[in-house]
């Protein structure tokens, strides 16, 4: 074989589909558009897109700096959060080392763990759909090099709490690296689920992962950061492909960052939209699980997620399923949750 055959059965990444016509909730976008000055930053710097971008991406990691409270050699930034999930298992693990994380969690992780020719171990997340951190710490060896906790979880909107986090990281030996997968950071309502950079970023074992695709509304521009001690976060600069970040890209997330008081307010809509939402779906199906997150998940076993999926695609609605497991549903705008409600409210009930 000319490529390796460890990956011939590695499956592929599945994005959320896009159907003309119909309403797509099965992305995690936010439905309102770019912030105010994206569309404007991003029109003048194409007057630049014949040369090459900033490839240390100096004015935002200063930005970020800034914003976060921390120096920019903390700061990576990447092609979007996964870029820089997947550069991480490259500067930490070599063939046979170990990367954990709990499963059902974000679908790109056996993936990159694969990618790096390392060994995923999949430690099932409990009855509840959220992480089981005393069993993630009993799953430790001394091949484990990395560790994703993905808070709030994807796909299950679950989100683990300060005191359990603490004592989970406290249990993590030194020498293992432990990834704070954010992505969903700026939808959490509920204090006691802490924020990674503010409680645990003074670890020089803990990284802070975070991503510009889903509050910040720049999902089709791919720009993700991470904040870790200057010693990782350099090395992760070093193995970030050159010029990942475009020129494109970080106007656009510099004047998206400029427009955070949008941000907030957009984020607002979408919370209250959520609980909405997720009390409806969860008066059809009880065991809707809390979320910290702009989707609800629905545990549907066997067959019935991707029936639900293909009564909602019937109906002009686009979700996620995960076969045998459940169905991820992104928020949208009122109108477009509604339709998705119609949609659950004939399917459930039909039993």
């Amino acid at each position: 074989m000319l490529t390796r055959a460890d990956l011939a059965a590695l499956p592929e990444y599945v994005p959320g589909r896009t159907l003309p016509g119909a309403i797509k909730l099965s992305s995690n976008e936010v439905p309102y558009g770019p912030l105010p000055g994206v569309v404007e930053s991003v029109t003048q710097a194409m007057a630049s897109a014949h040369r090459y971008p900033d490839m240390a991406v100096v004015t935002l990691r200063e930005r970020l700096a800034q914003r976060l409270g921390v120096s920019p050699d903390r700061i990576a930034t990447g092609c979007g959060s996964v870029a820089l999930a997947e550069h991480l298992a490259t500067v930490t693990c070599r063939d046979g080392d170990e990367i954990l994380f709990a499963w059902r969690s974000f679908e790109a992780y056996p993936i990159l763990t694969a990618t790096a020719g390392a060994v995923a171990v999949r430690v099932p997340n409990t009855p509840a759909h959220g992480h089981d951190l005393p069993a993630m710490a009993a799953a430790i060896t001394e091949r484990t090099r990395l560790i994703f906790v993905c808070n709030p979880n994807n796909p299950t909107g679950t989100a683990v709490r300060r005191d359990e986090l603490a004592k989970f990281l406290d249990a993590v030996p030194s020498d293992v690296l432990v990834v704070l997968d954010e992505a969903y950071r700026e939808f959490v309502t509920d204090d006691a689920v802490p924020d990674g950079l503010a409680a645990f970023g003074d670890r020089p074992n803990v990284v802070v992962l975070r991503t510009m695709s889903k509050a910040w509304g720049l999902a089709g521009l791919r720009v993700g950061y991470l904040v870790a001690s200057p010693e990782v976060a350099a090395t992760v600069r070093k193995v970030v492909t050159p010029f990942s970040v475009s020129g494109l890209a970080q106007a656009a997330a510099v004047a998206a960052l400029e427009a955070e008081e949008e941000m907030r307010r957009r984020v607002q809509l979408v919370i209250a939209e959520r609980e909405r939402v997720a009390s409806a779906v969860r008066s059809l199906l009880p065991e809707v699980p809390p979320t910290q997150a702009n989707f609800v998940w629905l545990p549907l076993s066997g067959d019935r997620a991707t029936a639900f999926a293909a009564a909602c695609e019937a109906g002009g609605v686009l979700v996620r399923p995960f076969a045998g497991d459940g169905v991820r549903v992104s928020i949208g705008t009122p109108e477009e949750n509604d339709a998705f409600l119609a949609i659950a409210h004939t399917f459930f009930s039909a039993g």
